[in-house]
């Protein structure tokens, strides 16, 4: 891919991103236009996946998108690369976007560190608050591990990394597991649904 300008040799793509960030907080119109190239097609697919509704999955994008302008300058290079805290921002727009669909009020994740108890608790709470036999009875087939991760990025709106600090385990870790747990979720859930229609 061509940036909006001329880049020095040896300079990661990674470098560019962050650039083209700092760039952004600037209020640089052609690195936005850039980053949004780059990286529209992966924000809506997110917003897709996790709200099932094309419209509303663009409504989102711009959200994020929006977001991105306004408050490019709260990326950090230290603490990860552009592409993360993008698809960062998108989770969390999103993982908002779907608690405002919800009707009902859910319960609060409990925030304790009181230890290796804390973390089942937290599960617990937010396996209360998943909606669908399917899903619930998907979800138990994972391993614990697997659940354990599963349920606090996408239940219950915790990033990676915060599931990995709340969890006291690898980000690698977490990554492995939410992977690995998606794909045997997603299986069965085909299966479910088929069960379903018998």
């Amino acid at each position: 891919m061509r940036w909006g300008w001329d880049v020095d040799r040896g300079v990661t793509e990674a470098d560019q991103e962050a650039t083209l960030l700092a760039r952004i907080a600037r209020r640089d119109a052609t690195a936005f236009e850039t980053l949004y190239d780059r990286y529209s097609r992966p924000v809506y697919s997110l917003a897709l996946r996790m709200l099932g509704n094309p419209q509303a999955a663009q409504e989102v994008a711009q959200e994020i998108f929006l977001h991105i302008w306004r408050g490019a300058g709260e990326f950090i290079p230290a603490r990860g690369s552009a592409r993360s805290w993008v698809l960062s921002v998108a989770h969390h727009r999103t993982v908002d976007a779907l608690r405002r669909q919800r009707v009902r009020t859910v319960e609060p994740l409990a925030e304790g560190d009181s230890g290796a108890g804390s973390g089942a608790d937290v599960v617990e709470q937010a396996l209360r608050g998943v909606e669908g036999a399917t899903v619930r009875r998907a979800l138990m087939t994972l391993s614990p591990e697997q659940r354990e991760a599963i349920v606090l990025a996408y239940y219950g709106g915790y990033t990676q990394q915060e599931v990995a600090t709340k969890l006291r385990i690898p980000l690698g870790t977490v990554k492995t597991r939410i992977r690995d747990g998606m794909q045997r979720l997603r299986v069965q859930m085909v299966q479910g649904e088929e069960e379903e229609r018998q």
